[in-house]
Parts: structure tokens; C-alpha cells; sequence
């Protein structure tokens, strides 16, 4: 069986720079212990996978499918970068007539459409509410945040773009946190209202490059903080990316550009 498959790089205009995904189109469904060792092969951060949806609502200029996603050791759940790289490989590749496509996961509604800035993905917003530091948060990240939040995944708040720049954390100990990722973040500077990190060990993926389903929790914070509803965000990995932001009530907007970086054939 040959499988065609992209790697793409997400939320970037430049090919090398951005969150790499791999993306995997089928025509059915794969057993999950053969899309696992795809993902693994691959070794990406993420690899997503999407079918057509049964009983879909397809129009000329719409289409439905349902998605899944894999890091190189397991399955995870609603993940932007790999969505928006799934987007673009619809929308400028495989089907380029159409204007919108809806992804359908387990738990979640996602849409990709153009934008004036490369393309929007449309996911829920994951609200941040306060808590108290889970015991080893301050030690595993090795500098004490000012505030603590949490909703899928913990957000620590910092004072300065420096703070995240500089933060050099021990990823053993954050996988032994109870949830599995965390957001560290601070107000940023010049262009950018504020500026993130994204660590998620407990998945396999000690630093991500420039996450999406983080901006879904960055965003409701910040609008809030800073009242206001359209925001930039900069993710300060090595890798670097931007991400344009919209709080929407109960849905986050992301906006942001994505390449093609590899295209070719797996042979299973």
C-alpha cells in the first residue's frame, strides 16, 4: 500500500521555520497500531490523519471530514498546528476549489478557511481559570511564575519576555505533573501582545515549536488581561512562529500561513 504524505510547517511563510506536522490524507480509515508507527516514522510532534466523514454535509465550496492525531508514542487530542497544516494541504493542494473545510475529532469542531494573513482555523477556547501551583511546578520549571491557571493544560504567568526566552525547564519533572503540558507566557513587546512556550513531555514532545491548541488558552487569557479581542502571539522555541489570535466567546480564531516542507510516498 503507497500512502501519499506532506510534512508541513505551520504557522509560518518559510519552509524550516514554524511547527512541522506530518499529514497523512486517506480515502479509510487505517488500524490504529498501523497509524501510531506512521506517526513514529514520521517523527514529528504531531502527525494528523482525516478521512471522509460519514453522512457529511459537502457542498461545492464545503467539505466534512473526521480527524485524528498521534504523536510519535500515542495518541492525543485537538491539536492546531497539525489541523492548520491539514487545512492547507485541502485548500491549496488537494482540493483547492473549495473555501472551507470542517474537521470532526472525538471532542471537538474545528474550520479552516483563507484569511487575509494565510489561513483561520476556528477551534473552542480553552478558558484559563487560577489555581494553586501543583506541588514541583516552580522546581521542574526552575523560576517561580507570578500566577498559575489551568484548563486543559497549566498557564504560568511570568513578568518578562526574558523570563521565557531563558527558561530552561526539567522535562522529567514536568511529565510528572497531573495534567500534561504547560504554558508559560508574559506580555510581549514592539509587535507582539504577548509572548508563550509550550512544553508537553507527558506526550512525547518535550518542547512544541509553535502550538496551536496553547493559543487557545493564550487567547481568552490575554484578551481579557489586555481587553482586547485581536491579538499577536509569538512562541519563543527555537524553531520560532506567529500566531494571529481572535477571542470569540466560546471559539479562538488563529490565523497564520503554513508551507509545504516534504511531500512524498509511504510505502506500508
Amino acid at each position: 500500500m503507497r500512502l501519499q504524505t506532506f510534512i508541513v510547517d505551520a504557522f509560518t511563510d518559510q519552509s524550516m521555520t514554524g511547527n512541522p506536522a506530518g499529514v497523512c490524507p486517506l480515502d479509510h480509515w487505517l488500524p490504529d497500531a498501523v497509524m501510531q508507527s506512521i506517526a513514529s516514522e514520521l517523527n514529528q510532534s504531531e502527525t494528523v490523519f482525516f478521512a471522509p466523514r460519514p453522512g457529511a454535509k459537502d457542498t461545492s465550496s464545503y467539505r466534512e471530514y473526521d480527524m485524528r492525531w498521534f504523536t510519535p508514542t500515542r495518541e492525543v487530542d485537538m491539536i492546531g498546528h497539525a489541523t492548520l497544516a491539514a487545512g492547507h494541504i485541502l485548500l491549496s493542494h488537494l482540493e483547492p476549489t473549495l473555501d472551507e473545510v470542517c474537521f470532526f475529532s472525538a471532542t471537538a469542531k474545528m474550520t479552516v478557511c483563507r484569511g487575509d494573513h494565510g489561513l483561520r482555523l476556528n477551534m473552542p477556547a480553552l478558558v484559563p481559570e487560577v489555581v494553586d501551583p501543583p506541588a514541583g511546578l516552580t522546581e521542574a520549571l526552575g523560576i517561580q511564575p507570578t500566577k498559575v491557571l489551568a484548563a486543559k493544560h497549566y498557564l504560568a504567568l511570568f513578568d518578562s519576555v526574558d523570563d521565557i526566552a531563558a527558561c530552561q525547564p526539567d522535562f522529567a519533572a514536568l511529565a510528572r505533573l497531573p495534567l500534561p503540558a504547560v504554558i508559560i507566557t508574559a506580555q510581549g513587546q514592539g509587535d507582539f501582545d504577548f509572548v508563550s512556550r509550550f512544553f508537553a513531555p507527558a506526550n512525547g514532545v518535550p518542547e512544541d515549536s509553535v502550538s496551536g491548541v496553547a493559543h487557545c488558552c493564550l487567547a481568552p487569557f490575554w484578551s481579557a488581561r489586555l481587553e482586547k479581542t485581536k491579538l499577536v502571539g509569538r512562541q519563543l522555541s527555537a524553531r520560532g512562529g506567529t500566531v494571529l489570535c481572535e477571542h470569540d466567546d466560546t471559539r479562538v480564531i488563529l490565523e497564520g500561513a503554513a508551507v509545504v516542507s516534504l511531500e512524498g510516498t509511504l510505502w506500508l
